[in-house]
């Protein structure tokens, strides 16, 4: 299982040299199975760039929605595979009381705000509610639940031949008081990452800056190491950066968090291109 990150941003950055490392797309997340399954977690602006990357023999794409924040569905009606023929796409997300993803999905992808209705797609995409549990797309095993975000909020965990990772790109465990649970079990997102290869996870923030923002839905980058700690993450994949910050403020205050964590496991600022094994 091949894990690609094809944007990482909370919100678009101000352009500049200054964010050419990290990159300037908001959240989208290749995962390629070895029997070559295709899931595409969020459709932020950088599923563009995955769009057009995509080879011809992937028939069927899976992009499953954590939520329906514009920054996680911006890069949607951009996604090249959703206006070609002989394209199976399937997309998936969380469902609600009120409206159904169809309809919810429509605001966006209609006018004013965008030309190109759903019905018109040609790919003709299938919409799915994402229930909490397990299901599977190809030989992936995919595991669903509710994270703590403003809005209904999904955490996935993605596992094949016994290797896993998960994605919790917009979380908030520590929501209230800034730190964990003394009983981490019961804690937002746990049994999703519990003993994950691999963990993307929300650090968008300095501690200072959370303060701030409590209940905002997001992590600062030592509440993301505390909470790989707490499930036994193998590796920890930071995400969803501010767009505040910058190249120079993300390697400077990473390197001092785990300096001051000393975890037990490696952790990698996630950028645009970062490629990883699982």
């Amino acid at each position: 299982m091949r894990v690609t990150l094809w944007g990482t941003r909370g919100s678009l950055p101000a352009a500049g040299p200054e964010t050419v490392g990290y990159g300037g797309n908001t959240a989208c997340v290749e995962v390629r199975g070895d029997d070559g399954s295709v899931l595409v977690l969020d459709a932020g602006t950088g599923i563009r760039r995955l769009g057009d990357a995509l080879g011809a023999d992937v028939t069927r794409i899976d992009v499953l929605l954590s939520h329906l924040h514009m920054d996680h569905i911006q890069g949607l009606g951009f996604f090249e595979p959703l206006y070609e023929t002989g394209r199976e796409v399937h997309i998936w997300g969380p469902a609600t009381s009120e409206d159904s993803l169809r309809e919810r999905l429509g605001r966006y992808l209609s006018p004013p705000l965008f030309p190109v209705r759903v019905r018109d797609l040609e790919s003709h995409p299938e919409l799915h509610h994402v229930e909490m549990g397990a299901f599977r797309v190809g030989d992936l095993e995919v595991r669903a639940d509710l994270v703590c975000h403003p809005g209904p909020t999904i955490g996935y965990r993605i596992s094949q031949n016994g290797h896993s990772m998960a994605y919790l790109s917009d979380h908030e465990p520590a929501l209230g008081n800034g730190t964990l649970p003394k009983e981490p079990e019961w804690t937002s997102g746990f049994d999703l990452a519990s003993g994950v290869d691999l963990l993307l996870h929300d650090a968008q923030y300095s501690d200072a800056e959370y303060v701030e923002h409590i209940g905002w839905g997001h992590s600062s980058v030592e509440q993301a190491l505390a909470f790989a700690k707490a499930v036994g993450a193998g590796r920890l994949v930071t995400f969803h950066h501010d767009p505040t910050h910058d190249d120079a403020w993300i390697d400077a205050y990473t390197k001092r968090a785990v300096e001051a964590a000393e975890p037990s496991f490696d952790v990698i600022a996630g950028a645009e291109g970062a490629s990883f094994e699982v």
